[in-house]
């Protein structure tokens, strides 16, 4: 039985080629993971947000500093600004681009309806093309209140 064995030779015949296979097939997989993991930080982007300076102002035209920031407070240049009416109207839109201390100042025209005694205006942010940024979530407001 064991002589049989010894001269049987198909069982080891496939086995070297199939090993190669497994160990190719297994190396390109991690290949192509590791690039995947590695490439995360490529594919992400960081959200910013708008520092209003006065956040709380009156219904006259005013000068209002906007600072964009990303979330560890870091400026973001070339960002472009834009501020319009939400519950306190303006009259059209004031728009800036940021210097490159992440900076733009706008002049702002707020008024409020007869009855009410405060509003907003809406500060939204259009990102530079570089750097991957986005402005996805809600940005400060600027409070316009009567006084």
């Amino acid at each position: 039985m064991f002589e049989e064995l010894w001269q049987d030779d198909r069982a080891i015949e496939g086995l070297p080629i199939r090993l190669v296979i497994a160990l190719v097939v297994g190396v390109a997989s991690l290949s192509v993971m590791m690039n995947t993991i590695s490439g995360l930080d490529a594919m992400s982007v960081t959200e910013v947000d708008v520092d209003p300076e006065p956040e709380v102002i009156g219904p006259e035209e005013t000068d209002v500093e906007l600072t964009v920031v990303e979330p560890d407070g870091s400026p973001v240049a070339d960002a472009t600004v834009v501020v319009s009416g939400s519950t306190a109207t303006m009259d059209g839109v004031a728009t800036a681009k940021t210097d490159d201390e992440g900076t733009a100042t706008v002049t702002v025209d707020p008024s409020l309806g007869p009855n009410q005694g405060d509003g907003e205006l809406s500060v939204d942010v259009k990102p530079p093309a570089n750097g991957g940024y986005t402005d996805r979530r809600g940005n400060t407001a600027i409070l316009v209140v009567r006084e």
